[in-house]
């Protein structure tokens, strides 16, 4: 992290931990310019897919990373191969760095191919029974998101086609966390209002059984990206949430360095890649989100954690089967 970077992110973090504390809105922080249109399609990820490198923007400047090192490229001068007008490679001195597509991720919609039918996952799940636990938990009080807080947008993914699996998991498009998980969130999108941001919710309490579609569905080599049944997961606890932001001016959602969902280091809660305005618009969310109880998990930046998700168990109720929204 350069010197920039850690400042912004130090002004960040004193603004919204100074507004919690008195219950004030922070004063607004500088969000970086976006860069030049031709720009992002320069910007991305060279090499190989076992050894990758990639070209970032970072104050307003375009610069080449590989294996730990940076170099500044003048995007003029710079020797990027094209292919009908598209992007193919890029050459520095004799080495040339081939462009790696984004091609699962056609309509901001990263997907995989499960290995078997999800519909036969999903019968199969539902025959199960989630792990046993010892210990005494605190009694389920799962809230609406959207009761506590109507300016909190929901894009329940795992109810449409457009998820990982390309169907749907959920019979309703809900969001749903323990109570003082709920009331944090709420919390959170108070203190990002003055910033000009709103909270957009894809995912929230998790039925055990779609954690068990998930794993049995996903390739062994991208499984640190979902949770092991055998285990549950914070979102079986009703103690986690895949969130990110939207414009309050325009109602459209902010791009982040990768799209939700994506299982590749384009979604490391610390990726250096992308542009400026995205890593600045994902530390927002992450200081708000931390500031009020929750913890990013490191290999997805939309994922949060509530502090205190040991205290409840995992869960397998299904949404249909939840009341009607309270407050």
């Amino acid at each position: 992290m350069n010197l920039t970077c850690f400042l912004w992110q130090c002004a960040l973090l004193t603004a919204l931990t100074a507004a919690a504390a008195a219950g004030q809105a922070p004063a607004a922080a500088p969000i970086p310019p976006a860069p030049p249109a031709a720009w992002l399609a320069l910007i991305g990820e060279y090499g190989q897919p076992a050894d990758r490198s990639f070209v970032l923007e970072r104050g307003g400047k375009l610069y080449f990373s590989s294996h730990g090192k940076e170099i500044e490229i003048d995007p003029k001068r710079a020797r990027f191969i094209r292919r009908k007008g598209a992007v193919v490679a890029l050459a520095i001195g004799p080495d040339e760095y081939p462009r790696l597509p984004f091609s699962d991720v056609a309509g901001g919609v990263f997907r995989i191919h499960p290995l078997q039918p999800v519909p036969q996952l999903i019968a199969a799940a539902l025959r199960k029974q989630p792990p046993s636990e010892n210990g005494a938990f605190l009694p389920a009080d799962l809230v609406e998101l959207t009761a506590l807080d109507p300016s909190i947008k929901l894009d329940i993914r795992y109810a449409t086609q457009r998820n990982f699996l390309s169907t749907p998991v959920y019979a309703q498009a809900r969001a749903f966390l323990q109570r003082p998980a709920a009331e944090a969130v709420a919390r959170a999108s108070a203190l990002l209002k003055p910033f000009g941001y709103g909270l957009l919710v894809h995912d929230a309490y998790r039925p055990w059984y779609v954690t068990d579609v998930f794993w049995q569905a996903t390739p062994v080599p991208l499984r640190k990206f979902v949770a092991d049944p055998a285990a549950g997961s914070r979102h079986n606890r009703g103690c986690a949430v895949d969130i990110t932001l939207y414009n309050l001016a325009t109602g459209q959602e902010v791009p982040m360095t990768g799209v939700y969902d994506e299982m590749s280091d384009r979604s490391y809660a610390n990726y250096a890649g992308g542009t400026s305005r995205q890593r600045w618009l994902r530390q927002l969310l992450s200081q708000a989100m931390e500031n009020v109880g929750f913890s990013v998990y490191e290999f997805e930046w939309w994922h949060f954690d509530y502090q205190g998700w040991r205290r409840y168990s995992i869960l397998n109720v299904r949404f249909e089967e939840i009341g009607t929204p309270k407050s």
